[in-house]
């Protein structure tokens, strides 16, 4: 349910490296994230060019349960967004790690992605 070839956020997401871009990061939510939100409606992303910061929130995801904000995972500009999402948001329950990506990422430094999780760790922390 957690695929091994990312790494996680204890904000619930995940991090595919490489990004399609050079250089960057692709972003998206896990599958507990896509569960626990239920229905997703509306997806408000960060824009192309845009500078975001670790932890920081970067944009939010609406279901039919609730608001739920989205975390830059790293610190760096926004380098694509995926704009299927904008009349389809629900490919992010119905594929949260492939055509339900969110963002991509280009790092300002990669040795943040050092400190992000691995599968095993993540789910560690679902369980505790």
């Amino acid at each position: 349910m957690y695929p091994d070839d990312l790494t996680y956020t204890v904000e619930h997401e995940w991090v595919r490296n490489p990004g399609e871009s050079e250089g960057s990061v692709r972003v998206g939510i896990t599958h507990f994230a896509q569960d626990a939100l239920g229905d997703i409606v509306y997806v408000s992303l960060p824009q192309v060019g845009d500078q975001v910061t670790a932890g920081d929130t970067c944009g939010e995801l609406e279901s039919t349960k609730s608001v739920s904000d989205l975390y830059a995972p790293v610190s760096g500009e926004v380098v694509a967004v995926n704009s299927a999402l904008d009349s389809t948001p629900e490919m992010v329950n119905n594929d949260p790690y492939d055509a339900g990506w969110l963002f991509e990422i280009l790092p300002s430094d990669s040795s943040q992605l050092d400190g992000l999780l691995d599968a095993a760790a993540y789910e560690a922390g679902l369980a505790g």
